[in-house]
């Protein structure tokens, strides 16, 4: 069993990935969050770009742990705010990963603007560091922002989200359809090839 490093502390994350293996046959991988190493200095994400985030984050955790590491980096692209909040998405309020002040705050900026103006992306970098190199991938969900919340699935902006191929917010999905469709899932389809080699 190889231990493969997902760099991050977010267990939704850890599922969503274990998920998209076990749906794509892929085993012989354990995975482990950062609260299952030891502590490691993490560079602040700095980065101009979703890749440039992904990829800190995962050389850092390789080069802390010797595993193979594999990091995202995501966010929501709003046409109408020209692709903001982007790499700040997750402190777009100020406070970092204060999922509702953000998701009010963004709906406050977007309160004048019209329905057929108001499209946006969910976009994920995920990169995979290991001995053998390093991979880096990017996976892109269209929709629209709403006007307001709606269901209590998923995590983030998902609540505002409506994907192009839905009537739905992203929260009211299942997490099956969401793995199908969102940008992470996405992202870590295009992954699977490189993680398959670690097995």
């Amino acid at each position: 069993m190889t231990r493969l490093l997902v760099a991050s502390r977010n267990a939704k994350k850890l599922a969503e990935l274990r998920r998209v293996l076990d749906a794509a046959g892929v085993s012989g991988l354990e995975l482990l969050s950062l609260t299952g190493v030891p502590d490691f200095p993490e560079a602040p994400e700095t980065g101009a770009t979703f890749e440039e985030n992904a990829l800190a984050k995962a050389r850092d955790a390789f080069a802390a742990t010797g595993l193979p590491s594999v990091a995202d980096d995501s966010g929501l692209a709003v046409d109408a705010l020209n692709g903001m909040p982007g790499v700040l998405s997750a402190r777009w309020a100020g406070a970092h990963g204060d999922d509702e002040a953000n998701l009010q705050l963004l709906l406050g900026q977007l309160r004048d603007v019209p329905d057929d103006r108001r499209g946006a992306a969910f976009v994920s970098a995920c990169a995979l560091v290991s001995a053998a190199g390093e991979t880096v991938v990017r996976g892109e969900w269209a929709g629209t922002i709403a006007r307001a919340p709606r269901g209590d699935g998923g995590f983030g902006y998902d609540p505002i989200f409506v994907p192009t191929e839905s009537s739905r917010s992203a929260a009211e999905l299942s997490p099956a359809e969401k793995d199908a469709a969102s940008h992470r899932g996405r992202a870590l389809a295009l992954l699977l090839p490189a993680l398959r080699t670690l097995v």
